[in-house]
């Protein structure tokens, strides 16, 4: 059996031409390769069969002979509705169709205004049409809240200098806290933007995009949402970028990989020893003796309670403790001679 074109089309076999027309231009902005980079092959496949059944269904003559006869009876293996059994004496007169190059049926319906700038990334299906325009898509005013506007740009893919150009990305904060980075995090953020339908006509659409932040990112990571910009003329919709950016901790300071946290004890605890006591980003509570004097620029390395190291699983910095001495702002005499007698001198 030979291809449904109808179904290719998605449409019912009673479909008017406008019908026609409304299913080609959804599919064929679907499927064209130029929008299909990580899937060329089979988009260049699926493009062709759809620009094959637009040109026979929207031909009067030859969607009557697919009709009776089918893909076959099209293409010249069985005779036409109303042929004479023979043309010359030689033998059976049969229609015969030869498909059109895709690339010039959609140049065509766009009428010579397509939606990609230069034709690229059609393999041998024809010579590309550079300096397309189409107004088929409009402003797109931006995630809401998030992002003011966008610049102009063009596809990645088969692009020429005379074709569109890729629009610059937009960057918005991801606001993260220490306990996000440590432990990991999902975010979702609200984008409000214009797309284009089947008709070209602009209508607003919100979209929900969710992050998934991983242990130990750092403040800077970005985090890209391939073209999620707004749509317009002869422009590839811009990258939304978000780059984490660390809120301030109460307790805690990130360095690196480490974590620092600045104990205060008074004096007598530095020469006599003390404990720190500390609850972790992940809500456990720690208890460090410290024995050792503590001397001015003296730090506590506790080893592998420090921010996981994204790119080695199971692995953490280091949790530094300095510490803040309070030294008394004054002593009677007697202080002082029993600090005298204790240190000597």
């Amino acid at each position: 059996m030979g291809v449904d074109y109808y179904k290719v089309l998605n449409v019912v076999r009673s479909a008017s031409e406008e019908e026609l027309k409304k299913a080609y231009r959804k599919l064929a902005m679907k499927w064209h390769p130029d929008k299909n980079p990580d899937n060329n092959k089979d988009a260049e496949a699926k493009f062709k069969q759809i620009s094959e059944a637009y040109e026979v269904l929207s031909d009067p003559q030859k969607r009557a002979v697919y009709d009776q006869y089918g893909e076959e009876g099209l293409k010249g293996q069985v005779p036409p509705p109303g042929a004479s059994s023979f043309a010359d004496g030689s033998g059976p007169n049969v229609y015969t169709f030869n498909p059109r190059n895709p690339e010039d049926i959609f140049a065509e319906f766009f009428s010579d205004s397509s939606p990609f700038g230069g034709m690229g990334g059609f393999g041998g299906m024809g010579v590309r049409r550079p300096g397309f325009q189409d107004a088929m898509f409009g402003r797109y005013n931006g995630p809401e809240n998030i992002f003011n506007q966008f610049g102009s740009g063009g596809f990645g893919r088969g692009v020429t200098p005379s074709g569109p150009r890729k629009a610059k990305p937009v960057e918005s904060k991801l606001p993260c806290t220490l306990e996000d980075l440590y432990n990991g995090a999902t975010k979702k953020m609200k984008i409000s933007r214009n797309i284009a339908d089947d008709s070209g006509k602009m209508l607003p659409v919100e979209e929900i995009l969710t992050i998934k932040i991983k242990p130990g990112w750092k403040k800077g990571t970005k985090i890209t949402f391939p073209e999620k910009g707004h749509e317009e003329p002869n422009v590839v919709p811009a990258d939304l970028i978000f780059v984490v950016d660390e809120k301030p901790h109460d307790v805690y300071k990130r360095d690196g990989n480490d974590l620092v946290v600045t104990q205060k004890i008074s004096l007598s605890e530095a020469l006599t020893g003390c404990t720190v006591n500390l609850t972790t980003l992940d809500s456990r509570h720690l208890s460090i003796p410290i024995t050792d004097i503590i001397r001015p620029g003296y730090e506590k390395v506790v080893t592998n309670e420090g921010m996981p190291v994204t790119k080695e699983p199971g692995k953490k910095g280091n949790l530094r403790i300095k510490f803040d001495i309070k030294f008394p702002t004054r002593l009677t005499v007697e202080q002082k001679l029993g600090v005298k007698r204790l240190l000597g001198g």
